[in-house]
């Protein structure tokens, strides 16, 4: 009678546990279909970026199948009885599962190094534009931006002389809120400002009227500055439009020519053109909270596996003892799947 009791009460608890597991996997499935269905909103009347994923989150993918044949194996050995098998897969299943945190990441790195991120970024960059306040001459030749490329007498600037516009610009990246900038090397380089050339008194920058640069046109300079030292042109994101990157408004993909967007060869109105300067990569910023979110479900079940790599060295899982290892694979599938599915979506929809 007591040993009839005992299995009752085992499985009700394993029921209830199995349960939990389901519980939390309908609201994680919940959890993403607000969110990817928030992206598809949002999209509807804004101006959108695309570009490829990262590379690191294809890598990402195989890793975690990889992983999630492990713990089926785990399962199957501890099932048959097989300890040895079952310590070999799980622990797998956990370094696999470690390896898959490791490639997103990268992943992310990648984007950031594309000038793609997570908040604070802007599709089209207005702050320190070249051209809207300064213009800058490089051996006597005025430099031009086209898009994301820098352009010295209509030809493409080599790596050399980019590498030196940025070095002369990055002396302009720290401001001080009373004194001008101290400046070198003016003597390849010229600055102008509004259309007129500023000119160097011993180490400072002076107006043609002999004055200093306010403390604002100063900022501006400052912000040109970031965007030069930072590879940037005119978008945020580098590389080329229609190429790299694309731009979308209500669906329809954009070019750019002569400092404007276009739809269809057509110049948007001088509305959308402003509003293009003031809308926020919000596409960017979905991206990088539906995948983090899904990392940090992966970060708590890697707690959990390693908790069954402990349980099955220590020969507390076995042929009779597998549920907490079987709810461990349910939900490590899922994470598995869902993360495939966001995949997808971020491919065809992104």
């Amino acid at each position: 009678m007591r040993k009839d009791i005992h299995f009752d009460n085992k499985e009700q608890v394993d029921k209830a546990k199995k349960n939990l597991v389901y519980v939390g996997i309908l609201s994680i499935v919940m959890l993403f279909a607000g969110f990817t269905s928030a992206y598809i909103v949002s999209m509807g009347d804004s101006f959108w970026l695309k570009f490829p994923l990262p590379s690191s989150f294809w890598i990402s993918t195989g890793v975690i199948a990889a992983s999630s044949v492990a713990i089926q194996l785990a399962l199957n050995f501890a099932r048959k009885g097989n300890l040895k098998g079952l310590k070999v897969a799980i622990l797998s299943t956990l370094l696999l599962g470690i390896a898959f945190v490791y490639f997103q990441f990268r992943g992310y790195g990648q984007l950031i190094d594309n000038g793609v991120h997570a908040t604070g970024s802007y599709i089209v960059v207005s702050d320190g534009k070249y051209g809207d306040y300064y213009e800058v001459k490089m051996d006597g030749k005025f430099i031009d931006v086209d898009g994301n490329d820098f352009l010295i007498a209509g030809k493409k600037m080599t790596e050399n002389q980019l590498k030196e516009y940025q070095n002369f610009m990055g002396q302009f990246i720290k401001v001080d809120t009373l004194s001008n900038f101290k400046v070198s090397n003016y003597d390849r380089f010229q600055i102008y400002f509004e259309n007129e050339p500023l000119w160097l008194d011993k180490t400072q920058l002076k107006k043609s009227d002999s004055t200093d640069l306010l403390y604002l046109d100063r900022v501006r300079l400052k912000d040109l500055a970031i965007n030069v030292k930072d590879g940037r042109g005119d978008f945020f994101v580098k590389g080329q439009i229609g190429k790299d990157f694309h731009i979308y408004y209500k669906g329809e993909e954009l070019d750019y020519k002569d400092k404007e967007l276009r739809a269809k060869g057509m110049k948007l109105s001088s509305y959308l053109q402003l509003k293009a300067l003031e809308s926020a990569d919000t596409a960017s910023s979905y991206l990088y909270i539906i995948t983090f979110l899904h990392l940090l479900h992966i970060a708590v079940a890697l707690i959990y596996m390693t908790k069954l790599v402990i349980s099955s060295f220590s020969g507390k899982i076995g042929k009779d003892n597998t549920i907490s290892l079987n709810m461990g694979a349910v939900f490590w599938h899922f994470l598995g799947l869902l993360w495939i599915y966001l995949l997808l979506f971020l491919l065809f929809i992104h």
